[in-house]
């Protein structure tokens, strides 16, 4: 395969422009370097375009280096024909390369292979030989009768089947245009999954954030996830390809066939496509991370603000700090403007003094548990002062993190976190990205996101914010 064609072809590119990128890209240089400083190279490639070029060209490298791994170990067998040569060399994934190879990668002990220790082989499909007369043949200490000669061969028939590159991918192909996610539980108190109960979608149109959520829940034992499809239809496939009508063993062949689909072929193709919906899904919800996050990070600081910020909370109260136009801390305190104690009028004092104490411009009110009822809260008290103040709801994400954190400590040691977490707030109003830069991203990828990511993908999602971050920081 001629790996710079093919990108070519794939991309839409001229010849030369996937020639420079990918000798860019082997040269050692970054992505953003190539997008920044290499435009007359590349043709002026966007950086969404070379990533996306420069991830296929992995995966394309990879097949290829698959392919000849392959072809050496059937080689090594003595087993290597043309056909299988040029099946290889057509394969166009690594599944395909996985399929073709099934059959000749070493095997533990199956029933297969019991039966074929003991002499047992397997014959075309005849139409006039009775099946058993012809197992008479291979009677001896260890099959003492023709049933269970035949029942052995139906066995290496069924494994046979199971390895079988095209039935694969054509049954494959069914489970995906046909085949249904189930989700259902015993659990009474399904908390979250209620949803999820007695649940079935199409695996064709089931979306990414929901098959995170199917696979969070089987983790925690809640939800039992299978992959339904209608088996007559399944088997169709095998026994159009195997079973030869009219033949004396067609019923025998049937029946492996059958054994075939139930006990091999479909419970791995289910493995893979849960596993591909999964990697799908999570290659998504990358993107969406990464995309919360720039705009995150991008949101226009408010300068020249004194601000209050307010960490919402119900039985904690909400933790007030004051910080003037540069951030620095003026006053803190503690008001219990929501259930369960409802102190209105003693924290609209407080808010009101502190207001005129520091002469506030703004409030910044934390998008977290009881948000609602402080943004109530503060509208009530900007109405009542009618001094021209205004307020915004920020996000909270990672502010605990940094709160609890060794730089938060260094930065506040005579504040408790709640404390800490009020005056991220305020500072993220008036200068998100100097703020948001100083929380570990690994923190807050163990807190929020763990559950939905395998870690290899948790770990590009850290690598996406940190690569942000530090362009952001460069533009800056």
């Amino acid at each position: 395969m001629d790996i710079n064609l093919t990108l070519s072809s794939e991309f839409s590119l001229k010849p030369w422009q996937v020639e420079n990128t990918v000798q860019l890209i082997d040269d050692g240089n970054t992505i953003p370097f190539i997008a920044r400083y290499r435009k007359e190279a590349t043709g002026s490639l966007d950086d969404q375009l070379l990533r996306d070029l420069a991830d296929r060209l992995d995966y394309l490298r990879s097949l290829e280096e698959q392919k000849e791994k392959v072809r050496t170990a059937i080689t090594e067998q003595e087993k290597m024909t043309e056909e299988l040569d040029k099946a290889i060399e057509a394969a166009k994934t690594l599944t395909e390369i996985e399929d073709i190879y099934r059959p000749f990668r070493p095997k533990r002990k199956t029933r297969a292979s019991v039966a074929k220790d003991k002499g047992l082989k397997i014959y075309e499909q005849l139409a006039e030989v009775n099946p058993y007369a012809l197992a008479e043949q291979f009677l001896n200490e260890e099959i003492a009768t023709a049933e269970d000669a035949v029942q052995g061969a139906k066995d290496i028939i069924a494994e046979v089947i199971s390895d079988d590159a095209v039935g694969r991918k054509q049954l494959r192909y069914v489970c995906r245009s046909h085949g249904n996610i189930s989700v259902s539980s015993s659990e009474e108190d399904m908390g979250v999954y209620e949803n999820y109960k007695d649940y079935t979608e199409p695996v064709s149109k089931i979306a990414n954030h929901r098959v995170l959520a199917i696979n969070r829940g089987e983790k925690e034992g809640i939800l039992k996830v299978s992959l339904d499809m209608d088996k007559i239809h399944g088997m169709s496939v095998l026994t159009g390809l195997h079973v030869k009508n009219g033949s004396a063993s067609a019923e025998l062949v049937r029946e492996a066939a059958e054994d075939a689909y139930t006990r091999l072929v479909f419970p791995s193709i289910e493995r893979e496509l849960r596993n591909e919906l999964t990697e799908r899904a999570s290659a998504d919800s990358i993107k969406v991370f990464a995309k919360n996050t720039a705009e995150l990070l991008m949101q226009p600081p408010v300068k020249g603000a004194v601000t209050i910020g307010l960490d919402p909370g119900y039985r904690t109260g909400c933790k007030v700090a004051v910080v003037d136009e540069t951030g620095k801390v003026l006053d803190t305190s503690v008001i219990y403007c929501a259930p369960p104690h409802s102190k209105v009028e003693e924290a609209k004092k407080i808010i009101k003094d502190l207001v005129k104490k520091h002469n506030v411009k703004m409030f910044a009110i934390g998008n977290g548990t009881a948000s609602h009822e402080t943004e109530v809260f503060a509208a009530e008290v900007i109405k009542e002062l009618d001094c021209g103040i205004t307020y915004m709801v920020v996000s909270e994400a990672g502010a605990s993190v940094y709160s609890a954190s060794k730089l938060a400590a260094e930065e506040f040691p005579q504040f408790d976190v709640s404390l800490r977490s009020a005056v991220s707030i305020a500072r993220r109003l008036q200068d998100p990205l100097a703020e948001l830069v100083k929380i570990d991203p690994k923190a807050i990828g163990v807190g929020q996101y763990q559950h939905d990511m395998p870690k290899k993908e948790l770990s590009n999602a850290l690598t996406v914010l940190l690569r942000i971050v530090l362009t952001l920081l460069v533009w800056i």
